[in-house]
């Protein structure tokens, strides 16, 4: 446990904030304990022998000269087996035992429950023998924490030795695993336990280019606008646009390992949604449920205001802790604009200068250092070459849908990936929403080499070309509305008909049929490249064979039709969409063939 390091007494509480004296020898991000029912809080400005707490709790209750203590230590999350399948609030407090310990289904003052269970036995098995020498990161021992997770448990950052003991079996996570000797001759204790400070990155070798895509089944993300592991990347759009089903969408289907989903001053019924949905939902790549490989932190508007500002840092600390056995983990916000509404609140409290609408000037340099956290890297320690990603994906909730606040903008300076979210889309019922013209991915020329190269040779070209008549159908669209649709050529009238085919029957999906709420890499690009095809295959008919727009839409009804269907096909059987395009070849043989026999009648 550690020492208290000074013992004040509280002058003053403006909600969140509190202030103390006699804090002389208290450091800036040090944890206190405030008023008799020990609430949390966290030191964010010292002047003189006055500290500024942030408290994380609700402030009600508490009195002038109430005692504040300083723990000496910052702010931290408790790090080994256990955390996976549970959902934590801001502050890594376990709900569901806090629940039962405080009889209540909200949050109570002064109730301290430990994180990880102390009760559980965990199988661990050694890694390492007596008398090996070991440094930060090195991997002790395994435990198998569910099906598909083994957790590494790591020598702790700081200390290196030599083994003087090594257990084995089914321990407590308070149990020592190891002794070790260091250089001085103390002899150290490890647990499964590690702590750590939920403010600092933790180290690693080296940080590397994200070289493989993370793949999220949604066709308009993974086809045209995709992420890498270890990318970064933000869904902007107004209330109602469906960022939130994006990221569900995301935090269910994505090809990583780990999935730590923090909500961060949304609505409680949302969590409750994801918690009822990841229970009964099964993993396409492992075929176990989904919640084995999820972490909550929830983290909703009706819980303290200055725990929303550090439940991303929690979520992340625990992200680079999973990333450092060498998984792949997806980090999903929702939404950074509730978290820098509580950096807002907080800074007015503070009486800091404000900048743009309010928010602190340092609300940039805030994000940034966030999304710098994310990327594919090398561990620290043995076995060498241990690569992990976090990947970054966050939800920006802008007042009206104006992208031009400062939390957007900010934002986008410093990701790589723009989900623009449309409001006209999701009143359609098109979702996901993501608008194809202003979105932007500076992935994309990497994702597209690996889909060349690893998933359908050439696919790269069939993207830029629905891409391209995407944008086409953009521009007649406001030829039309001038000239009306007869006025247009027969060839820009089909460019509307096959890009209404790419909106309809590829971008959009449905999360409530099952073979197409998800879509493998490869059954998505044999979709797109049969309806590319398709495309060129009337264009001939056109252009070469002169059959009019009219008579082209009459006689492609039926192969239009089953175009449409293939996006329900299972993906055990996308060999039919193969089946589908040899039809549609024949048909359009066929039509071409009828008007040459016509031109040779005549």
């Amino acid at each position: 446990m550690a020492l208290s390091t000074s013992v004040g007494k509280i002058l003053s509480i403006a909600g969140p904030l509190v202030t103390a004296d006699n804090m002389r020898g208290a450091g800036v991000g040090n944890v206190c304990h405030v008023g008799p029912d020990r609430l949390i809080g966290e030191i964010v400005e010292i002047k003189d022998d006055i500290a500024s707490v942030q408290v994380y709790e609700e402030t009600s209750g508490l009195k002038h000269s109430n005692p504040l203590v300083s723990l000496g230590e910052p702010l931290s999350v408790e790090l080994g087996p256990g955390l996976i399948t549970q959902m934590y609030d801001g502050i890594q407090r376990p709900l569901d035992a806090y629940q039962q310990a405080a009889n209540s289904d909200f949050l109570k003052k002064g109730v301290d429950i430990p994180p990880l269970n102390r009760e559980k036995l965990w199988n661990f098995t050694p890694e390492v023998g007596l008398d090996a020498i070991v440094n930060p990161g090195d991997v002790l021992g395994t435990v198998p924490e569910t099906e598909g997770i083994i957790h590494k448990i790591m020598m702790p950052h700081g200390l290196s030795g030599r083994v003087l003991q090594i257990e084995s079996g089914d321990l407590q996570v308070e149990e020592t695993i190891c002794r070790v000797e260091d250089s001085n001759g103390v002899v150290h204790d490890i647990t499964m336990i590690q702590k750590w400070p939920v403010r600092i990155p933790r180290p690693i070798t080296e940080k590397t280019n994200p070289d493989q895509p993370f793949v999220t089944g949604q066709r308009v993300i993974d086809s045209f606008f995709p992420v890498m592991k270890g990318g970064t990347a933000a869904v902007p759009g107004p209330f109602g646009a469906g960022k939130t089903v994006v990221q569900h969408q995301i935090a269910k289907w994505s090809n990583v390992d780990i999935v730590v989903y923090i909500g961060c001053g949304e609505r409680g019924n949302e969590m409750t949604d994801v918690v009822n949905e990841f229970r009964v939902l099964t993993d396409p790549l492992t075929g176990r449920p989904i919640m084995e490989r999820t972490i909550l932190i929830a983290n909703t508007s009706n819980m303290p205001v200055a725990a929303r500002e550090a439940s991303i840092y929690t979520g992340i600390t625990i992200a680079e802790y999973y990333r450092d056995m060498g998984y792949d983990v997806a980090v999903m916000a929702d939404s950074t604009s509730r978290w820098a509404e509580a950096l807002r609140e907080m800074s007015g409290r503070l009486e800091e200068m404000p900048g743009d609408e309010g928010y602190p000037a340092y609300l940039g340099s805030r994000l940034s250092n966030y999304y710098e956290r994310a990327g594919k890297v090398v561990a620290i320690g043995r076995p060498h070459g241990r690569e992990g990603s976090v990947t970054a994906i966050s939800a920006v909730s802008p007042p009206g849908g104006d992208i031009s606040e400062p939390v957007t903008q900010n934002t986008l300076r410093v990701v790589k990936v723009f989900w623009g979210l449309d409001a006209d889309l999701s009143r359609q019922r098109h979702f996901p929403s993501i608008n194809w013209m202003n979105s932007y991915s500076h992935y994309a020329t990497t994702a597209n080499s690996y889909y060349n190269r690893f998933v359908d040779e050439g696919i790269s070209d069939v993207i830029d070309q629905a891409l391209n008549l995407l944008q086409e159908e953009s521009r007649l669209q406001e030829i039309v509305k001038l000239v009306g649709f007869d006025s247009i050529s027969d060839v820009d009238k089909l460019k509307l008909e096959i890009s209404k085919s790419i909106r309809e029957d590829y971008l959009q999906q449905n999360a409530f049929v099952e073979d197409d709420s998800f879509t493998s890499l490869k059954k998505q690009f044999k979709i797109l490249r049969l309806i590319i095809d398709f495309y060129h295959g009337s264009l001939e008919l056109i252009e070469k064979v002169s059959l009019g727009f009219s008579r082209y839409y009459d006689d492609t009804k039926d192969i239009r039709e089953k175009i449409a269907r293939v996006k329900f096909i299972p993906e055990e059987s996308t060999d039919a969409i193969d089946i589908t395009g040899q039809e549609m070849r024949k048909a359009l043989e066929s039509i071409k063939l009828g008007l040459t026999e016509d031109v040779d009648s005549d």
